[in-house]
């Protein structure tokens, strides 16, 4: 029986999506927290960025953006589909922002998570101490770790922070027994999406311990109303998407690269 302490742990969410595919396998519930660490310039959640509570105008309309809930409401939302969970293989997900950035409420959920029976992933870049993520990671049962670049300068110029806590965190989380590891990619024109990029990040998820599968993510943007909604300019508006034969071509640079599977999407 999991204590109040934990059932009664606040924290700060900006969406909750039902009956998801993506972020881990089965059907799953996604739990988006808010706040993150970076400012990815091509990020289709710009509200998850802050932690604090927003305001967007939508078609006119001033809608919020953030709500404080306890893990006890969350779990409400996330029990309501167990019979899926169980049928599919799926589970709850956290992601974000970054859910990390409020490490106690994502470990006091995903405790409950896996009191209640339910299978658990996370959606992460990694960026933190080591300690934080030590002390989630055995509530943990599929981590999806965003790997965007290996060159810390250009990490830097495109979201704001480097990269260097994030491969160091990559290499130890796969020396951890009992999580499944998969290597996460945005494919991003303009700053990783040439075969020599992809091959470097594809060689360095090949050295690690337990990595599963490398993911490509094609840059789209669906998000890109998100920023005038909340009054910011979109800084790849003229960002071409990559085609199939373009995504193709880089994921058989990344099969080459890592020796690893390695899918579109995800």
């Amino acid at each position: 029986m999991l204590s109040e302490e934990i059932l009664g742990q606040k924290g700060r969410i900006f969406d909750i999506q039902r009956y998801s595919i993506h972020d881990g396998a089965g059907i799953r519930t996604i739990v988006f927290l808010k706040g993150c660490f970076f400012r990815c310039r091509w990020c289709c959640n710009p509200e998850s960025q802050s932690h604090g509570i927003e305001e967007m105008t939508v078609n006119g309309e001033i809608k919020t953006v953030g709500r404080d809930v306890t893990v006890r409401e969350v779990m409400e939302t996330v029990e309501r589909d167990r019979d899926y969970y169980r049928r599919s293989g799926g589970g709850v997900t956290l992601s974000g922002g970054e859910m990390l950035f409020q490490p106690d409420f994502a470990r006091a959920i995903l405790m409950a998570a896996k009191d209640a029976g339910i299978g658990t992933a996370v959606e992460s870049t990694g960026c933190a101490k080591w300690e934080t993520i030590e002390g989630i990671l055995p509530w943990i049962d599929q981590f999806l770790l965003d790997v965007k670049h290996t060159d810390g300068a250009k990490h830097r110029e495109f979201t704001g922070a480097g990269n260097e806590q994030v491969l160091s965190n990559a290499a130890r989380i796969a020396e951890y027994d009992g999580v499944e590891l998969s290597i996460r990619v945005p494919v991003i024109p303009s700053f990783n999406a040439s075969p020599e990029e992809i091959r470097s990040i594809a060689a360095f998820a090949g050295k690690l311990k337990r990595v599963k599968r490398i993911h490509l993510l094609p840059y789209h943007r669906l998000g890109s109303d998100k920023y005038a909604w909340l009054g910011r300019k979109y800084l790849m508006e003229q960002t071409p998407l990559p085609d199939a034969e373009e995504m193709g071509r880089l994921r058989e640079a990344a099969e080459e690269a890592s020796g690893l599977e390695c899918v579109i999407g995800g």
